[in-house]
């Protein structure tokens, strides 16, 4: 049966990923974004600041008339501005909170009085809500938010059949930056594409919910070791060799 799904962060490159997932499964996608090229196969994009109570209640309604229902909702807006938190400017942390939490919560709440039993949300969180990496306070903050609303909201919606979880990607479509590949026990960054059959998964999985899924070839398992001594690696396996199956 075709869903209808509604996704917050169409015009990103995980968006168009996602966007074509869904429609490849037979789904309707509404979209939201305020910039950036949209996928062709989106039933209709709309620019609203759903940062913000009113935009938010306006997507679900104009998704509610366009599709006839709201069966997915996909949280994947984001934005971060490195930066020390000494020199982070003000409005640099307002922009982080505001387009990485603030968009992921009020979507949320518009939606989740009409979701339906067995209706889903997805939100996209990211590797760094649980590790650390420079000069990302904002942004680092603001995912880890998204985590614990995933959490609370698979609680409090549960019992309606709702179901809530979030997708934590790793670093996404950089493949020329060997220097990083190299802490990933995979040997690769991710692609959008990734991250769209994890959201697609979660969206179906029936008996899932509250649940953080990583999808970062590896990368949050790995110790320090994988980074600094890569000399290890060489003496058990030899320089060069293959590990086999």
């Amino acid at each position: 049966m075709s869903r209808a799904v509604l996704l917050i962060g169409s015009s990103s490159p995980i968006g168009h990923a996602i966007t074509e997932g869904f429609t490849r499964a037979g789904d309707r996608v509404m979209g939201v974004s305020v910039g950036g090229a949209v996928h062709p196969s989106l039933i209709e994009n709309l620019s609203l600041d759903v940062s913000r109570a009113q935009g938010s209640d306006e997507a679900v309604a104009r998704t509610l008339e366009r599709l006839g229902g709201l069966d997915v909702l996909v949280l994947a807006a984001g934005a971060m501005a490195p930066a020390a938190a000494h020199r982070a400017a003000p409005e640099d942390w307002d922009r982080a909170i505001t387009n990485t939490l603030h968009t992921a919560f009020f979507p949320a709440r518009a939606a989740l009085p009409v979701l339906p039993r067995g209706g889903s949300v997805v939100a996209i969180s990211s590797v760094n809500a649980t590790l650390a990496a420079p000069w990302l306070p904002g942004y680092s903050a603001a995912k880890a938010g998204v985590e614990g609303l995933v959490r609370q909201l698979a609680l409090d919606y549960g019992p309606r059949g709702i179901r809530v979880n979030a997708v934590s990607p790793g670093m996404i479509g950089q493949p020329d930056l060997p220097k990083v590949t190299e802490g990933y026990p995979l040997g690769r960054v991710g692609t959008p594409s990734d991250v769209a059959q994890a959201v697609l998964y979660l969206a179906a999985a029936d008996f899932v919910t509250g649940v953080v899924l990583p999808v970062d070839g590896g990368l949050s398992i790995a110790s320090p070791a994988a980074f600094l001594r890569p000399d290890l690696r060489e003496r058990l396996f030899g320089a060069g060799e293959a590990v086999e199956d």
